[in-house]
């Protein structure tokens, strides 16, 4: 795959409720969460790097998130990464990463920087 400024990769998720439960469990929590955590939020990040952009043999150097809003169980999350800056000469690939909810706040804000053989610049 030849990378581009610009370039985009999105997964859109819904955690159930459910999913509260489990991750209170896997976890060790006393309670269950009341929002989606954040790790599984940074999770759709790690899924996109490495499965869709750049994809597979991507190693993460690197990652910066803010959250700026809790994202309910239940509702419709999108994130998605875009390449701000390509280095070839050093395999490296920086990215925007955003997450939105339902109805278009930022959830989380945040880059990553990864390290990818070929970025093909």
């Amino acid at each position: 795959m030849t990378l581009e400024l610009g370039q985009t990769a999105e997964v859109r998720r819904t955690f159930p409720p459910s999913d509260a439960d489990t991750f209170a469990r896997l976890a060790g929590l006393d309670g269950v969460p009341k929002a989606v955590p954040e790790p599984l939020i940074g999770g759709l990040f790690s899924y996109l790097l490495g499965v869709k952009l750049p994809g597979f043999g991507t190693n993460y150097l690197k990652q910066e998130m803010r959250f700026l809003a809790a994202a309910a169980f239940g509702e419709e999350l999108t994130a998605r990464v875009t390449v701000t800056r390509l280095r070839p000469e050093k395999h490296l690939v920086d990215l925007e990463t955003v997450c939105v909810g339902g109805d278009g706040r930022r959830v989380c804000e945040g880059r990553a920087l990864v390290y990818v053989e070929d970025v093909g610049a």
